[in-house]
């Protein structure tokens, strides 16, 4: 077996550039003690650089066609350090002893953002968190307020993690090439344990604004509150979603909660 077929289905685009793959692979760098788990791994062309970091090290890949690939041309890796099995669906805090691991890989660009909502999901088990995605959602996970990129992937990812926006990546650099350039983004979780605000409907207020992101926030804080709340007449509720930062997010929900009681 001479190279692995990408499948669309799986958004598979392997890298080919050995330098950019480096340059992903020192991204571990920021937590050296850490143990690694690659998303993705395909035909190993990142997997051969975080080898060489020397630490506790597993993959986990959905393609059998990859696995089979893995295991007869990385021996170094060992099979029992490869995981066949759907990332999305794993119980991760069951891998490495339940202990804390940083997250890399070249992401499947059909399941990019579910990758990081499953991060968020396991944030205890996740400080760290790097690698490759499409250049748009890297920009939206590192957008400030103002920005168009700024939205909820934005708000929910930022909440605990501070976000690096590394480097650009070519589309000349993946075999097939896919239609959009790649962005090289790490996550660092911050010093925030709670929110002071209830996290469900903090999560409700921030996607029911930004479904209508192009309206001023009182259009979708009133199906929450009612049309006769005193909090209408907020001047806060007369900005758009993408103008509030989180804290102002924070803060909103506070004063929701007070009138949904």
């Amino acid at each position: 077996m001479k190279t692995v077929k990408a499948k669309k289905r799986l958004g598979q685009h392997f890298l080919t550039d050995l330098s950019v793959a480096r340059n992903i692979a020192d991204t571990v760098d920021i937590c050296p003690n850490l143990p690694i788990l690659e998303v993705g791994p395909g035909m190993g062309v990142l997997t051969q650089f975080l080898l060489e970091k020397g630490r506790k090290f597993k993959v986990v890949e959905i393609d059998e066609e990859s696995v089979t690939y893995l295991c007869k041309n990385l021996p170094g890796l060992g099979e029992e350090n490869i995981i066949p099995d759907d990332f999305l669906k794993m119980h991760l805090d069951r891998l490495f002893e339940g202990g804390q691991f940083m997250l890399t890989g070249n992401y499947p660009y059909n399941i990019s953002s579910q990758i990081f909502f499953k991060m968020l999901d396991n944030r205890d088990y996740i400080p760290y968190c790097s690698g490759m995605i499409q250049k748009e959602v890297g920009e939206r996970l590192a957008a400030k307020p103002g920005n168009k990129a700024y939205g909820i992937l934005s708000i929910f990812v930022q909440l605990w993690y501070d976000v690096e926006y590394l480097f650009t990546v070519s589309e000349n650099v993946f075999s097939p090439p896919p239609k959009v350039k790649s962005a090289v983004v790490r996550m660092s979780r911050n010093n925030r344990t709670t929110i002071d605000c209830d996290e469900e409907l903090f999560r409700k207020i921030v996607k029911g604004t930004f479904n209508q992101r192009r309206k001023k926030l009182r259009n979708s804080i009133q199906q929450i509150v009612g049309k006769e709340s005193p909090l209408l007449s907020d001047p806060i509720l007369d900005k758009r979603p993408e103008q509030l930062s989180i804290e102002e997010f924070i803060e909103l929900t506070l004063k929701v909660e007070q009138e949904v009681q």
